[in-house]
């Protein structure tokens, strides 16, 4: 009785409060003004007063005859009998008394089955619309749309913002979102006014707010506030990694400044299938495969996983293939490795293409199969060794028939020609199949095994000419790699220290060359020492190819990539491969003495500096002539704009050249300090310098003072320029006279002093020198052809080298990049046009 008594009247106040707390979590107080905002409180505070005014007012609790009357109503109960009970009667008299005790027992016998019933406080009279069902699903609703935010927002409901959400003028609020690195993708910026985005999975958020004075902001990811990082005294800082989608706002001192949502993008992994089932490749031993990848944001490695299908439990073959430069999203290729080296030729593989995403995610390829090519051997021995490494692949327990067949073919010496170092290997591969017990002892009598097949079918020089060959192609697949990377490095400097990385990995290589190189000499020393035992004098094979000069190259080399000038490495890969070439044709070198011969290679070391310091030399007179050209162009900009404007262009275009100039003559003074030390090395050297490096020595002075006073140094650096080269030539001359003829290789890459000998020169001397040039050497100075060992020096075509095309495409690349830039004077942009059109 009381709840139906007081449900009626609360109602009228909770619905207040219902619709209070509906506006409140929608947010709805935060859009208004702070007057409208009080306003409203202010409505909802008279609107609850109100009605809990008059649900109150004339309020009486229920009493127990009230109750009586109703449990006599529920049970259907006649004439009171719970107030007979309770009722005495008036007078004494017995028989008045009896009769009320009968009238008590009859009463009593009808309250044994009182009811209660279920209240009914008549609600849906006063609300016959259901409008209380409405109110319900509104709350439901804001309470899920507030979500984590219910409390702030109830907080902000209550609390109104008189300083409003915008920030003022000495406040500055910056946020923004850097995607991982390996989308690539730039940072997004956040709208302070508010918004919502999406971006990459694994990003982070960071927020600035600087100016405005007031308490520390906070960071309210989903409800859950953090405190900003202060910065110094009016700057603050937060970040945190976005993993999943969020509800973020910047909050300082009760108001909020600023709201966003976020929504992050799961990566997915990369995809990768073969574009053609692989296969062996139409010419040689390698293996096709065909592939193409894509991912969302960018492949970062390649690789292919080949396993035995006769033992699916080994360890795979990984092997890693290339990527187009940069990281794409889409690619295609393919790829060609020989695996006829390796132990699982000429079985039955399952290959697995796995591409891989800068998040390290990957996918996989449907499984394809092929039998992997083998070499053939044509000497019979051979050919059992290779079957015998084969079934140690498919079955490497089966040691006994493995060691029994290696002793069959020991038992006959004949057949290997009694070759000791063939029988070794065999004793040696037996030995390890019987008494190694590991797992790794198969692995490496395959190793013993296919080189004594190599051995036997091509003999030791043919091995090592086919490491040499391979050395060669990693070097040279090692410098384009590098190439490409320092292009990618001056696009994006963040790439900068793989260039380190590359660096290393050139050092590594040329060092592999120079040691096949080494022992590929040597082989052919034993075997031209064997073939020619009789006739050859001993240590004669030591002619074969002076490796000094080699040695030199490659120091080169080395030197070049340490200074990442690839271009350099490049020429001097193509000369030593025309030294190697040589030598596989059968020239020989001139032998002398040791002492006479580093001599000579101290000057053509000394030459090399010449040619370096010719190099640098031209650089400056490009800068000088660049400097000229833009400080024309600036005056005639200047000449056409009014007077007011000509002075301060006038210092800033003075100001930029200044700085420049002193670079250039610091760099003349050093390149002229050089000069000196390589003359007098030279004059200890010969006993004569070069009257050329006098006047370039003289010329570069004249070109430091003109630097200096910030007058024009051209015409100085040109006189040195020309002094320089003409230095070169005497020194070449020099040696030529005290030394002989250089030995083939030696100073004849171009731009180097050694083709600027002037032994052609007319004057007698030339001539002479001309004359004796030996072989290698046309009457003119120039190199000879040698078409298998046969001279073509009368041919009418010639056929440029490597490192002349080299050099060509360098020039060409240059004038287009020159071409390209428009601001050039009209004359020489139109001279670029027609070389580029003749050449």
């Amino acid at each position: 009785m009381l709840w139906e008594g007081l449900w009626p009247r609360l109602w009228p106040v909770l619905a207040v409060l219902g619709l209070f707390l509906v506006l409140a979590l929608f947010d709805v107080p935060r859009q208004l003004p702070a007057a409208l905002h009080i306003l409203l409180l202010l409505g909802f505070a008279a609107a609850l007063g109100l009605a809990g005014w008059r649900a109150f007012h004339g309020f009486v609790p229920p009493g127990e005859a009230a109750a009586e009357r109703r449990l006599e109503r529920e049970s259907g109960l006649r004439h009171r009998p719970l107030a007979a009970l309770a009722d005495r009667p008036a007078g004494d008299d017995p028989a008045a008394l009896a009769l009320w005790r009968v009238h008590q027992q009859r009463a009593a016998a009808q309250i044994g089955g009182l009811r209660i019933g279920m209240p009914r406080p008549g609600l849906p009279v006063r609300d016959p619309r259901a409008l209380r069902a409405a109110l319900v699903v509104g709350l439901v609703a804001a309470f899920v749309v507030a979500g984590g935010e219910t409390g702030e927002r109830l907080r902000r409901a209550v609390s109104p913002a008189f300083a409003g959400p915008v920030t003022g003028p000495g406040m500055r609020l910056e946020a923004w979102v850097t995607p991982p690195a390996y989308t690539g993708a730039p940072p997004v910026f956040l709208d302070p006014a508010g918004g919502s985005t999406t971006v990459p999975a694994g990003s982070r958020l960071q927020v600035s707010l600087s100016g405005g004075g007031g308490s520390v902001p906070e960071l309210l990811a989903d409800g859950v506030a953090t405190p900003f990082q202060a910065l110094d005294a009016a700057s603050f800082g937060a970040e945190m990694p976005l993993e999943r989608g969020l509800r973020l706002a910047v909050r300082r001192g009760g108001v909020e400044l600023a709201r966003w949502t976020l929504s992050v993008q799961t990566d997915a992994p990369p995809s990768v299938a073969f574009a053609e089932p692989p296969g062996r490749t139409q010419r040689g031993l390698g293996t096709r495969m065909p592939w193409r990848a894509e991912d969302d944001w960018g492949l970062a490695g390649l690789r292919a996983e080949l396993r035995l299908k006769a033992r699916p439990e080994a360890a795979p073959l990984v092997l890693d293939l290339p990527l187009p430069g940069g990281n794409p999203k889409t690619a295609r290729g393919t790829a060609q490795p020989d695996l006829s080296a390796h132990p699982w030729a000429g079985l039955e593989v399952e290959v697995r293409l796995a591409a891989r995403d800068g998040a390290g995610q990957e996918g996989i390829s449907e499984p394809a199969t092929l039998t992997l090519p083998e070499r053939s051997f044509n000497h019979p021995v051979a050919r059992r060794l290779i079957a015998i490494r084969r079934e140690l692949s498919a079955e490497p327990e089966r040691r006994t028939p493995a060691r029994r067949a290696l002793e069959e073919v020991a038992e006959a010496p004949e057949a290997f020609e009694h070759d000791t170092a063939t029988y070794l290997a065999l004793r040696v591969a037996r030995g390890r199949l019987l008494n190694d017990r590991r797992p790794e002892a198969v692995r490496e009598v395959q190793d013993i095994l296919w080189e004594a097949a190599l051995a036997l079918e091509e003999g030791r020089d043919g091995r090592t000419l086919r490491a040499l060959q391979q050395a060669r192609e990693a070097l040279r697949e090692a410098l384009d790699q590098a190439e490409r990377q320092q292009q990618e490095a001056r696009e994006n400097p963040e790439r900068a220290p793989e260039q380190a990385e590359q660096r290393a990995e050139l050092q590594r290589r040329i060092q592999e060359l120079r040691d096949a190189i080494r022992q590929h000499l040597e082989a052919l020393a034993e075997r031209l020492q064997r073939e020619n035992a009789e006739a050859m004098p001993e240590g004669s094979q030591n002619r074969l190819m002076d490796q000094r000069e080699m040695d030199r190259r490659t120091r080169r080399m080395e030197e070049a990539a340490r200074e990442s000038r690839t271009e350099d490495a490049k020429k001097e890969l193509a000369e030593l491969e025309e030294m190697l070439k040589a030598l596989e044709e059968g020239r020989s070198q001139r032998a002398e003495s040791p002492e006479r011969q580093q001599r000579r290679e101290r000057g053509q070391q000394q030459m090399g500096v010449v040619q370096d310091m010719v190099k640098r030399q031209s650089d400056m007179l490009d800068r000088s002539h660049q400097r000229a050209e833009q400080g024309d162009r600036e005056r005639n900009q200047r000449s056409r704009q009014q007077q007011r404007q000509q002075a301060p262009q006038q210092q800033g275009a003075e100001a930029q050249q200044q700085p420049e100039a002193g670079q250039d003559g610091r760099r003349q003074r050093a390149l002229r300090r050089a000069l000196g030390e390589l003359m007098q090395q030279f004059g200890d050297l010969t006993g004569e310098i070069p009257e050329g490096l006098g006047r370039a020595d003289q010329a570069m002075r004249e070109a430091q003072e003109a630097l200096g006073r910030g007058g024009d140094p051209r015409n100085a650096q040109q006189q040195a320029l020309r002094a320089l080269q003409e230095g070169g030539r005497q020194m070449a001359q020099s040696m030529q006279r005290q030394f002989g003829n250089p030995q083939p290789g030696e100073g004849e890459e171009e731009g180097e002093p050694g083709d600027m000998a002037g032994e052609n020169q007319p004057g007698g001397q030339g001539q002479d020198q001309a004359q004796g040039q030996g072989e290698g050497r046309d009457p003119l100075g120039r190199r000879s052809r040698d078409v298998n060992g046969n001279a073509d020096n009368g041919a009418d075509t010639r056929v440029p080298e490597e490192a002349e095309v080299l050099r060509t495409r360098k020039l060409q690349d240059e004038l287009r990049r020159r071409g390209a830039d428009r601001e050039r004077p009209s004359e020489e942009l139109d001279y670029i046009d027609r070389l580029l059109k003749r050449f």
